[in-house]
Order: C-alpha cells, then structure tokens, then sequence
C-alpha cells in the first residue's frame, strides 16, 4: 500500500525560486551566458583561502561553538564598532549562520508566531515571503515603484501596518533593484520601527558594494533600533564566497538567543574552515574588496548604457548591489516569457521580475556580477534578439 505522502500545511503557498528556476536552466545551456544568478565572478582573496589551507593543515576540522568560532566573533564585534559605532558582546550578540539566507530564516521562525504580519518590499529577495510563509505569519508586501527609483514611500508602508504587524524585513542596497536609501530615508522607516513597536530583520549583505560616493547607513545605528533589529550580513557577496556559506547576524542578546537555539538544532555550527577563511578574509587587507566593487562599477556602466540604447528597454542605473533591473513592459510580454524568449532566442539567462513579487512584473534582473566581455556578448545577443520584436 502506498502511502499517502502529502506535506504540511505551511508549504501550500510556497514556490521554487525563480531564480533557481533559470539556474538551472543555465546550466543545461552550456552555450548560454548566464546573468541569472548574484554571485561574483571572483575568486576570494589570497589571503582567506591562504588561512583556510593553514587551518586544514592544522587539523581544525572539528565542531566549532554552536554560535561560531570565537575569534570570527570577536572581529565582527570589531567591525560592528569600528564601521558603526556599534557594540556587540561577541558571546551573547552575535551568531555564525549558514549564509545570509539561515538567518533571515532562523528569525522569522524565532520571533513570528502564527498568523502575525511581516512587512517585505514588493519587489523583494525571493527567500522573504517563503520564509514568513513557512514560519506561519502572513507576508505584507510594501510596493518599490521605478518612479521612486524603487525606494519606499513612508505613506505606503505605514498604511499597511495592523495590530498583527510584528516584523518589517529591510534589504538595502536591495536585490533586485540595486536601490539606496539616504540617510533621511532610513531615519524615517527607523521611526515607524520605534512608533509601532516593531522587529526589523535588516538584511544588509550588499553593504560593501555601491558606486558614486553613496553611503550605506547600518540601520541599527538609528535612535531606539539597536534593541529591535537583527542586522543580517554575509561574506558571499562582500569576498566572492558564496558556496561557503559563512553568513553573521548582530542583535540584542533578546533577539539572539531563540535564534541561537534554533541554529543549535538546525546545524549544529557552520563548517569550520569556511569560518577560518571568512576571519582571514576579515583580518587581512581589504584592497580585493574595493577592486571588485571597482570592476562592478565598470560593467554597472556598460550594463546601463547599452540596455538604454536597445529600443524597447529602459532601465535606471543603480547605486548598488550588481544588479539592474530594466523595465520590458514596451514589449509586450509578461516577464517569464520575455526571459524565455532570450534564453531561446539570445542564450542569454536573466531573472523574470515576477520572481520577486507583483510589483515586479515588467521587469527582468540581470546580474552584472560576470566578465566584463561576457556582458559585452550577452547585450549584443540580447540586441539582436529582441529587434525580432519590433
């Protein structure tokens, strides 16, 4: 007799990743170029891996504390301050976690109780509203508009807020839009924070990489945040490490501790070494980082530039992350099958932006974070594909 296998509940509203989707699609296209996926084309500094090999040498491959290795805590304390001006206790506020992604999880199933409201922007990473779906709350989405340079209104989140309002997840510079909030900007979510009561989950993993002298705010260093937000961040994007997963989460010892303990049973602790060169790559020179956003800019300009002289597409430049995402509603065509139509005709990979919500429909991402002549053959295939259009 065959079972009858059927999951639970929670999972009903949840959906595989488009990007995944087209990642997998890429990788089946041997012949494509792949711009689907945020993923830096770099190889981490010299130093970092140069500290992992030490490691392994010295045999430090066992279990590692449940909530990191001290020393990798200790300099993210450092950071904290010498960045910020803000201080975290190493053994009660900050928490290793498996990549960025586990530690917008672990608080969403640590602070959100059944049917409570979390507030996500619309566009918005996809990993927020599956992660709200799964922890049992009820995602509110909060619209980005190409009009605002896809920076929330201050009008349209605090008409979203209930009394079932619990948790906002913020994540500037964003994925996908490649927005900045100024400092104003900041100050004004901050105070609705603090006037409603609220948990942020400030997803800042983009912290390192944005152009034209803009400047990333930690949005913990705003009055009466420190003790309601869980600052998220990760070594994948900033070091080129995404496939080890070393990701850190500041917060106040309230707001850490359920997370530790749910991180406690999940995976026991991240991998050892990827920890060890996460702290060399902390510890040693930061020229690698400063070279790399310096490259991003590079390709941000071409990626900008010749997507606005190909008829039918307009797009803003962005003032950080890696990606753009330009609008394709002059075509005609929902998203999906306008990123379907360029794999086909253009193998080019690129993310539909219904993947990120409602309000991205109309759009498409594409990550820059490739070679610069990569960009240069996909813009021309996207170029001669898309003038059988017209």
């Amino acid at each position: 007799m065959t079972p009858k296998i059927k999951p639970t509940e929670r999972f009903k509203n949840v959906k595989p990743s488009g990007i995944r989707r087209f990642f997998s699609l890429a990788q089946k296209t041997p012949e494509s170029i792949n711009l689907s996926v945020g993923e830096p084309d770099f190889t981490p500094p010299k130093h970092a891996l140069k500290g992992g090999l030490q490691a392994a040498k010295e045999g430090k491959t066992h279990y590692a504390p449940t909530n990191g290795i001290q020393e990798l805590r200790e300099a993210l304390a450092q950071k904290a301050y010498r960045e910020y001006g803000l201080s975290y206790d190493p053994d009660s506020e900050i928490l290793i976690t498996v990549g960025g992604t586990e530690a917008v999880f672990l608080a969403l199933f640590s602070l959100v109780n059944p049917g409570e409201e979390v507030l996500i922007s619309d566009p918005g990473f996809v990993c927020y509203e599956p992660g709200v779906f799964l922890a049992g709350g009820v995602p509110v989405r909060f619209p980005l508009f190409e009009k605002n340079e896809f920076r929330p209104s201050v009008d349209d989140v605090m008409s979203l807020i209930t009394e079932k309002s619990r948790v906002m997840i913020l994540n500037f510079p964003n994925n996908p839009t490649g927005a900045v909030l100024s400092y104003d900007e900041m100050a004004s979510l901050a105070k609705i924070a603090v006037e409603r009561d609220m948990i942020v989950i400030s997803d800042e993993v983009y912290e390192k990489i944005v152009y034209d002298g803009v400047k990333h705010y930690c949005l913990a260093t705003f009055p009466g945040m420190r003790e309601r937000t869980l600052v998220v961040n990760s070594f994948s994007k900033t070091y080129a490490m995404t496939g080890l997963r070393v990701g850190y989460v500041y917060g106040p010892k309230e707001l850490i501790s359920p997370l530790w303990l749910a991180h406690q049973y999940a995976v026991a602790c991240v991998d050892t070494l990827a920890q060890r060169i996460a702290l060399a790559a902390l510890k040693g020179p930061q020229d690698f980082v400063e070279n790399m956003v310096q490259e991003f800019d590079r390709r941000r300009r071409l990626v900008y530039k010749r997507l606005n002289e190909i008829e039918g597409f307009r797009c803003l430049l962005p003032k950080g992350a890696f990606y753009v995402f330009p609008s394709i509603k002059d075509f005609g065509m929902s998203s999906e099958h306008f990123v379907e139509f360029l794999a086909k005709e253009a193998k080019v990979i690129t993310v539909p932006g219904s993947a990120f919500g409602n309000y991205g429909e109309g759009y498409i991402r594409i990550s820059y974070a490739a070679a610069y002549k990569k960009l240069e053959e996909a813009l021309n295939r996207i170029e001669k594909a898309v003038k059988k259009l017209h």
